[in-house]
């Protein structure tokens, strides 16, 4: 499996994880209605942000984009999201993509890298963020509708960049 550049000619391969992600309504704060439109304008941000895919063989199992977290004053911290198909899931591709976001910031100077909104219920991102060395800074309670579990909360976490 390689991570590289995503360019309009991946959102073939983009469009049903995203489609599968947002619809399961689990993991990522998005609504279940978003259109294929809308979907592609919010995940292919442009530059300076990044877009990547996981690529195995001919079959793209994962992607994140990357991007500075605010604006302004805040623009030196980066974020991004992270989406893995549903069949790939447990076979390392989270792991090589945030591995991949991780080593963009570095390289492009940001200090750090927070992510927004982590479910707490999806264990297995957290379990992630938290091996490579993301802190949860905070939970927003009830931030989030599981559809099976309720209202449950949002985490912000963030990692230094320059860190281990």
């Amino acid at each position: 499996m390689t991570i590289r550049e995503a360019g309009t000619g991946d959102w073939p391969g983009i469009w049903p994880i995203v489609r599968d992600v947002v619809t399961e309504q689990r993991t990522f704060p998005c609504g279940p209605a978003m259109s294929e439109s809308e979907a592609c304008r919010q995940w292919l941000v442009p530059a300076p942000a990044r877009v990547v895919v996981a690529v195995d063989g001919d079959r793209v199992p994962g992607t994140a984009n990357m991007y500075a977290n605010r604006p302004g004053p805040g623009s030196h911290v980066a974020s991004g999201s992270l989406m893995v198909s549903r069949d790939a899931r447990g076979s390392g591709v989270g792991r090589a993509l945030v591995a991949d976001l991780i080593a963009w910031a570095r390289r492009t100077g940001f200090a750090a890298v927070q992510f927004n909104a982590v479910v707490e219920t999806n264990v297995h991102a957290i379990r992630l963020y938290e091996s490579v060395g993301f802190v949860t800074l905070g939970v927003a309670p009830g931030a989030f509708r599981q559809p099976v579990e309720g209202r449950v909360g949002l985490r912000g976490a963030t990692r230094c960049s320059h860190g281990s």
